[in-house]
């Protein structure tokens, strides 16, 4: 019998060892680099944000939720309106971090990551979208696409940065128009073609007109200054070098031979 008592004890002193050992290993836990962790005891959120090293923590009756605080990627989709009634449909790839400072915020109002994304990032993409679209038309959504994406950022940036929420870094993956717009601005670019086109054309015929004009008058100047020049003695002295010596071989009716007046002075 006594050895049986003794075995007794000393199974119980085992358990006993076993459950301190198990409470023991459970009083701790490890925060790692790029994370911080909330302490919940009995459900509740302690304030304090357990940081990067070892932490105690009541067994049994609590828990540490461990949250990522390294640069987070999610897409997200928006649509809007632009100030001419244009519909706009966005895709924006979203850079973001947690504030380690409101993590135990986080925790009480949102809980997951998850619910951050969907209750938080995804509708406030979409009114950020909103505020930014708004502000201009279609055609300036395209042309200035760069200070579009600017007002969606600093708009998204302060409406998540009251959730403990910062905004690294975003970008427009997708950037798309109603079939109605997309059929205008076709056809806006080619009447503009055609418009230019005739431009050219008629700025073609003008300058053609010009040239003929410029030909005429150069012409007619040209005319003007021969007449100056072929006075009565160059056409003499012209003559008389093209002549061969011979006279015409033309009668006249009274039988007198054409003789060519040169004008030639007695001495």
């Amino acid at each position: 019998m006594q050895d049986q008592e003794t075995s007794w004890q000393s199974l119980f002193l085992v358990a006993i060892l076993g459950i301190l050992a198990v409470l023991s290993f459970n009083s701790f836990v490890i925060v790692n680099p790029g994370e911080a962790g909330v302490l919940s005891v009995l459900g509740k959120a302690k304030d304090g944000v357990l940081l990067e090293g070892v932490h105690f923590k009541p067994p049994v009756i609590s828990q540490v939720d461990v949250y990522d605080l390294t640069v987070q990627k999610f897409e997200v989709p928006a649509q809007s309106s632009t100030k001419d009634l244009q519909q706009l449909t966005a895709s924006f790839a979203i850079n973001f971090r947690l504030d380690p400072i409101e993590v135990v915020t986080i925790r009480r109002s949102q809980g997951t990551l998850q619910n951050i994304v969907a209750k938080i990032i995804a509708p406030q993409t979409q009114e950020s979208f909103k505020v930014a679209a708004a502000r201009r038309t279609v055609e300036e959504a395209i042309t200035k696409r760069d200070e579009l994406k600017q007002d969606f950022d600093e708009a998204l940036s302060q409406r998540l940065s009251k959730y403990g929420i910062i905004v690294l870094d975003t970008s427009v993956v997708d950037l798309n128009f109603s079939t109605e717009f997309s059929k205008a601005v076709e056809e806006k670019q080619i009447a503009e073609q055609r418009a230019q086109r005739a431009v050219y054309i008629a700025r073609e015929a003008e300058q053609e007109a010009e040239a003929t004009i410029n030909r005429a008058k150069g012409q007619a100047e040209a005319q003007r200054l021969l007449r100056e020049t072929l006075t009565s003695e160059l056409l003499q002295k012209q003559a008389i070098e093209k002549w061969d010596g011979k006279f015409p071989q033309v009668l006249g009716g009274n039988g007198a031979v054409p003789f060519l007046n040169l004008n030639v002075q007695p001495q």
